[in-house]
């Protein structure tokens, strides 16, 4: 009996991939079913065999599939994933998709970050266009240096957050705190490319408005980052019947929404949860939401808005 097996797709696409010579190894893989053929460690080792190997955009049809399977999936291959609930729609989707993967100019970049004596990154998020944290994917490059996969890029611009500790210093004194670059890995392991580079600094210092004040820009993705989680964690406790939890939680969405002035997920939002009063996050669950509304918002839930200037 046919069925879905998506392990079993996983590892003929990491075969054709890898007896091919193209520079860019992009995938596309559709779906409108449960990976309810093979056993979860068959798809797990499939994916484990194919991370690294090529870029997978992943693409629910309909509302017969498992959101975390194909979030995790675009996850760990460095892709995106998304919900098409009419198939009608699914046409315009995959041209689109097509056009972005035809317009990367590189594959295989790499964040790569070195740091000093006694310092410890704390970790290492991708946070625009969308939330990824990337800190147990390091890979060790050198002496206090470690490499971070960030895949295939073309004419664009992400955003990332690290985070590293430094040891404790006198009032007045400044140090290196880490330096950050991109690179691109040379042919048969030669010296890679530096695509671009950029240091960190520490400066310690008594004003007390200088260190109690967040950066805008770093107080945003913190925002969002918790926005992405709020809707996760609501998602999962309305799911198991906890009214009160996933009250709270989607309405801390709602909120996070709405000072971020994040109007896609605000708007995704308002399908799960009536609002009475974003401001506050006060909400209502919603008695019937429809499938594809709910699967939506979970999908789409780490996209992000950029920080105004």
């Amino acid at each position: 009996m046919a069925g879905t097996a998506i392990g079993t797709w996983l590892r003929l696409a990491h075969e054709l991939f890898s007896s091919a010579e193209a520079r860019i190894r992009h995938g596309i893989l559709l779906t409108d079913g449960r990976n309810e053929h093979e056993e979860p460690t068959d798809l797990q080792a499939a994916l484990d065999l194919c991370t690294g190997g090529f870029t997978c955009d992943t693409r629910g049809v309909g509302t017969d599939w498992e959101v975390e399977e194909l979030t995790a999936i675009a996850s760990a291959l460095l892709g995106t994933a998304d919900i098409v609930a009419d198939p009608d729609g699914l046409a315009a989707d995959f041209a689109d998709m097509m056009q972005r993967a035809m317009g990367k100019d590189v594959a295989d970049v790499r964040l790569r970050l070195w740091t000093p004596r006694d310092a410890e990154v704390r970790y290492v998020k991708q946070v625009a266009p969308t939330v990824e944290d990337l800190t147990d994917r390091r890979d060790e490059s050198g002496t206090r240096s470690g490499d971070y996969p960030i895949g295939s890029w073309g004419d664009e611009s992400r955003d990332y957050h690290v985070c590293v500790r430094v040891p404790a210093a006198e009032v007045g004194r400044e140090m290196l705190a880490a330096r950050v670059s991109l690179v691109l890995p040379g042919p048969d392991g030669d010296t890679p490319d530096m695509l671009a580079r950029g240091l960190i600094r520490a400066v310690w210092t008594n004003d007390m408005t200088a260190t109690t004040q967040i950066n805008p820009q770093v107080a945003h993705y913190t925002g969002q980052a918790e926005l992405a989680q709020a809707i996760q964690q609501g998602l999962d406790l309305r799911k198991s019947g906890d009214e009160q939890g996933a009250t709270a939680h989607l309405g801390r969405a709602v909120q996070l929404a709405n000072t971020s002035e994040n109007r896609e997920t605000a708007k995704l939002l308002s399908k799960v949860v009536d609002v009475v009063d974003a401001a506050t996050g006060t909400v209502r669950l919603k008695a019937k939401v429809a499938d594809a509304d709910e699967m939506t918002l979970e999908t789409r839930s780490t996209k992000t808005v950029r920080v105004r200037k």
